[in-house]
């Protein structure tokens, strides 16, 4: 970092910030990045409920109802499709040369990686907005606490972060937007689809249960399905032991995701 860049007020870093994240908002109302965050929780939910319920009332999920089971799930994946849109933008600016020429600005050289940021949790509040909208609308309630429920909200953005900083990490060093979202739909279809969002780890088979029950997917399922509550209360006590392992996950992601993002952030302004 140079002297010029230490030496910025930081009254004018915000104003630098606002701009470029600005750069990135204002456009997605026009170029569809919000309705697409609107439109991909409804998709998701009308594509795993209507054809699975049925199923999986005969075969059991050990809740109240079947949305109940699946309403972490619509949030996992509304927010990883915001990641996969953040690496999509973190590559394209890498490939545009932008990242290098905003190193040679007097900016904070992590300015630009915490703009793409903003931009990015922009579109996964309104996914997850949405995805809350949709889970209603087929019979998602809240029992716990508001506090539980103020969790349930704080760690999907959590998660929806630490996703969103890989993701730019991701697209950051790639450089090619086309490339970048086809690799992120291999760990999104095996860690989604090989889960407890679908179908409880009993169902899976005996080898790979395993990996169902503890991958970090799970993890955030069974958080989520803990803050939301049920009737049954086969939802999950909130507390550490269930509450624990999806944390550290998602904090340790959060920190390694967001330590290297920095650190190319830093390489590419020098």
């Amino acid at each position: 970092m140079t002297s010029d860049q230490r030496a910025i007020p930081r009254a004018h870093a915000v104003a630098q910030w606002w701009v470029l994240a600005r750069r990135l908002i204002r456009p997605s109302w026009r170029n569809g990045e919000v309705v697409t965050a609107i439109l991909a929780p409804t998709v998701f939910t009308v594509g795993f409920y209507v054809p699975l319920n049925m199923v999986m009332t005969i075969y059991g999920h050990g809740l109240s109802s079947y949305a109940q089971f699946l309403m972490p799930m619509i949030v996992m994946q509304s927010v990883s499709f915001c990641a996969t849109s953040a690496a999509f933008r973190a590559a394209t600016d890498a490939r545009d040369g932008l990242n290098a020429r905003f190193g040679s600005l007097p900016m904070p050289v992590v300015l630009p990686l915490t703009a793409r940021i903003t931009a990015a949790m922009y579109r996964a509040a309104i996914a997850l907005a949405a995805a809350l909208v949709c889970g209603s609308v087929i019979g998602v309630r809240f029992y716990g606490s508001i506090w539980d429920t103020l969790g349930f909200v704080g760690f999907a953005g959590l998660i929806s972060l630490a996703l969103c900083l890989g993701a730019d990490l991701l697209g950051s060093l790639s450089k090619s937007p086309e490339a970048t979202t086809q690799v992120l739909i291999m760990p999104q279809l095996i860690l989604g689809m090989v889960s407890t969002g679908f179908a409880p780890a009993s169902q899976f088979p005996s080898w790979i249960q395993g990996f169902a029950r503890n991958q970090p997917i799970s993890q955030f399922v069974y958080a989520l399905r803990a803050l939301a509550g049920d009737p049954s209360g086969n939802a999950g006590v909130v507390g550490w032991p269930v509450l624990g392992p999806g944390l550290a996950w998602a904090v340790g992601m959060l920190v390694v995701f967001g330590g290297l993002a920095a650190l190319v952030a830093t390489w590419r302004s020098e």
